[in-house]
């Protein structure tokens, strides 16, 4: 209970208390700027619903590689456990809800697995966040500081010379776990099933990405769809890399879409309304659904093995 109450708090305070768009601002912005009837709604929340069926499916064959699951508890975790991370950093809260469905002996193994799925998407971000960013670059003429670029390669450098001396280093752990045990539970999940996990992952990007270039049409924004991509990939890529609470997503994004949407010229308020629609439809509306489950969790039975 205390879960659903802080998440709905958060999302009644973000909402009446955003201090970069006020809530009445939002409502008007709405009413006078935008093409919206109840079919446009109804297509919204399909896009939104196709967007989180995926996540759920992604889910459904990743446990499947472990041990027989249906598609409505798939669902139920998936939905529960988004409720559960809007109010923790980086959506830790995900990770922790998901395990909390098996009996001890499969927790560490769901971690893995949750890991597998967030590390997937987080996958196709950057590589068509990199792909979207160097034709934002080339379209839009940004100039880029040598200086600044020449900081960031080393950084990037030395990060990689970290992460591949951890790697050789076997020994090395993880809040117990051993890089080598992580490393054998990620091989030993079916080939088949990694690439339906980037398969979906993809898909997923691909349905959301569109929400956010149809919200642009709705309020008239005159940009075609492949230099929209442009803007929207960099910006999921970047929103990726800051280190948040899920709840603080819509003001990182709009910050975000602000910035890289001001090389276009679009109006701040139209750029923030559109962030703040894509996270009522994709986390406070979901959540809304995941609630539910939060509300009648129970834990395993000790006589069921999961």
């Amino acid at each position: 209970m205390s879960i659903v109450l802080a998440a709905f708090y958060f999302i009644y305070t973000k909402l009446v208390g955003n201090d970069d768009l006020e809530f009445n601002t939002f409502l008007s912005f709405l009413k006078e700027n935008s093409t919206f009837s109840l079919k446009t709604i109804i297509f919204l929340v399909f896009l939104s619903a196709f967007n989180w069926f995926f996540e759920i499916l992604k889910w459904y064959y990743l446990v499947a590689s472990l041990k027989p699951i249906s598609f409505k508890l798939a669902l139920e975790q998936t939905l529960g456990a988004l409720t559960a991370s809007l109010i923790t950093p980086n959506r830790i809260g995900d990770y922790g809800v998901k395990a909390m469905y098996y009996k001890k002996p499969l927790r560490t193994k769901i971690v893995g697995l949750n890991l597998i799925s967030n590390s997937t998407q987080m996958l196709v971000t950057t590589v068509l966040g990199g792909i979207g960013g160097m034709f934002f670059i080339n379209q839009y003429g940004v100039t880029i500081n040598h200086m600044l670029l020449l900081k960031l390669s080393v950084t990037v450098l030395i990060i990689g010379l970290l992460v591949l001396f951890v790697l050789k280093q076997k020994r090395f752990k993880i809040k117990g776990f051993s890089l080598a045990s992580i490393l054998n539970f990620i091989t030993s999940i079916p080939l088949k099933t990694h690439a339906l996990t980037l398969v979906l992952s993809v898909i997923r990007y691909l349905i959301f990405s569109f929400q956010f270039y149809y919200l642009l049409t709705l309020f008239g924004v005159d940009i075609n769809y492949t230099n929209a991509m442009a803007i929207i990939t960099s910006l999921y890529f970047l929103a990726s890399i800051v280190p948040t609470i899920s709840f603080f997503d819509v003001v990182i994004k709009g910050s975000i879409a602000v910035f890289l949407f001001g090389y276009i010229h679009v109006n701040t308020i139209c750029i923030l309304s559109v962030t703040t629609l894509m996270w009522l439809f994709n986390f406070v509306l979901p959540s809304s659904v995941g609630s539910y489950f939060v509300l009648n969790f129970k834990f395993p039975k000790p006589e069921k093995q999961c």
